[in-house]
Parts: C-alpha cells; structure tokens; sequence
C-alpha cells in the first residue's frame, strides 16, 4: 500500500483499496513516530443515517428534507423542531459500525472521539459496540460552534502534527485544518465527497497506513 496521486476531477471517495492523496506522487511514507487517530463518529466509525433521520421523520419532516453532517441543534431548527423531542425519539441500537471498523479499532493503540452527536447518544452507542477510546468528547464538551479538536488535544497534551482526524463531512476537514491535523475522508462512506489535498481511505483499515 502507498499514498497515491488523484490527478484531475475528484469524484467519489469510495473505491478500491489503499490511501490516496491528491497531488502527490505514490510513495511510502518515512518512518515517523506513531501518529494518534483521532474519529468523528456519525459517517465515519458507524453507518447512522437511517438511525439519526428516524426521529426527524417520527416527527413528520420528509425525508427529502433531511440532511446530514450539521450540528443537531442547527438540523433541528431547521425544521422547526426540539433538540429535546428529538433526543426522546433517537434510537441509540439502530446504528452499525461500516464495515472494517470494528478489526481498525480494536488495532490501535490511542485512539479517541470526537464528534457532535449528543452525549446521552454517543456513550450509549460506544457502550453498545465496546468499543474503548481512550477519550471521547461529544456536543456539550464544545462551544456553539461545534467540535473542535483543541480539547482533545489538550488533554493528550499533544500538538496538531501529531494526530490525525478521520471524519466524512467539510466541517470534520475545517476542524482538522484549524488544528494544524491531517485529515483523512472516511472514503467508505457513499456520502463522503473528497477534495485536492484530502488523504482518501477507501477502507477503514486504510487509516493505519497514515499512523
């Protein structure tokens, strides 16, 4: 495996194997010390997309209407709704970890979350799986603006340049960005739309290639 040039138009980030970066020749990475990964969740480590549009559609929003990757106050006043009635119809059982993610967890090392799935949420679906991340920062550990990686990187007492952020969404790529992280675009989502610069995993066993 090697990190491998995307040359022209981006199109979807899924595909075959490996991790590709656009603008690069393909190369083996250098010998580096280990690098932390650090995950969102929702589109990322678990397929949620049905699991996070039922309460929406319970609460009788079209489906047409709903979309994904906003913070869940911003979703819900969107279509006029409670962040509270929608927590009380949120179904913590519905999502499933993409395919690959379950044998990459159980790999690494350190590892944490950081998303903004509601806490109540997001422990209850990290519980459920077993997984273990050594931290796990979810909405209410942030400011209004959504997740940030500084307190994660705060309480591993690390700097950017030593974690990577693996999300599916532009805000996850403006989060790892403003932290001086790599990103690399959870590929193995359908939804997740790469651009020039982006280190692609196609799979999530990919991800140990960049660590």
């Amino acid at each position: 495996m090697c990190l491998r040039v995307v040359r022209g138009s981006l199109g979807r980030a899924g595909g075959h194997g490996g991790v590709r970066r656009a603008g690069e020749q393909c190369h083996r990475p250098e010998p580096a010390a280990a690098l932390i990964a650090i995950f969102d969740l929702d589109g990322t480590l678990v397929d949620s997309d049905e699991a996070l549009a039922a309460p929406l559609l319970e609460l009788g929003v079209p489906r047409e209407r709903i979309t994904f990757g906003r913070l869940l106050a911003d979703e819900c006043a969107l279509h006029g709704v409670s962040v509270e009635d929608y927590l009380d119809r949120y179904d913590p059982t519905v999502a499933r970890p993409f395919a690959g993610v379950d044998e990459l967890v159980a790999g690494l090392d350190r590892w944490a979350v950081c998303s903004h799935k509601a806490r109540v949420s997001g422990q209850a679906e990290l519980a459920r799986l077993g997984w273990q991340p050594e931290l796990a920062l979810f909405a209410e550990d942030f400011g209004p603006a959504g997740k940030d990686l500084a307190p994660v990187l705060d309480a591993f007492g690390v700097t950017g340049a030593e974690v990577v952020f693996v999300g599916d969404t532009a805000h996850d790529r403006a989060c790892a960005r403003a932290a001086g992280a790599t990103f690399v675009l959870a590929g193995w989502n359908a939804r997740a739309r790469p651009e020039p610069g982006d280190v692609v995993a196609a799979r999530p066993l990919d991800v140990l290639e960049v660590l």
